[in-house]
């Protein structure tokens, strides 16, 4: 078993927890603020953090089950560890921007960007090892 790359997994996977922790107290603490205790109720600075939220949650569980798969089946520690540090400086990036009230433009561009990174370099590792052991 590739267990240093279960490893590196795992770590990015509290990283990121911490990430959509933040994010749940962030929104609830807005929610309170703006008082909006359901939904969006149609205020500007919930719809942002809320979608902020959503976001990482579109993000961040695929993420992490492409690069689970890819470790299990032999990807190496160290592209692990660059598709985490990827996804987590992405997120990370894309939640202060939309726990902000005004952010700059580029931490929601750069956290995008380096989150398809991550995205699209897990799932082409899962692709290619899943097909590497099918081929024997």
């Amino acid at each position: 078993m590739n267990t240093l790359g279960i490893a590196a997994v795992a770590i990015y996977a509290a990283m990121n927890g911490a990430v959509l922790f933040w994010l749940a107290v962030q929104t609830g603490r807005i929610r309170q603020r703006e008082k909006v205790f359901m939904g969006d109720g149609g205020n500007p600075r919930m719809i942002r953090v809320m979608r902020g939220h959503a976001n990482a949650i579109e993000f961040i569980p695929i993420t992490l089950i492409a690069m689970t798969l890819a470790a299990l089946l032999g990807t190496s520690a160290p592209i692990i560890h660059l598709l985490g540090i990827l996804l987590t400086a992405g997120r990370v990036l894309h939640a202060l921007h939309f726990t902000a009230a005004d952010a700059p433009m580029w931490q929601r561009m750069a956290g995008t960007s380096l989150s398809f990174l991550a995205m699209a370099g897990a799932s082409l590792a899962a692709l290619v090892s899943g097909v590497m052991v099918l081929a024997g």
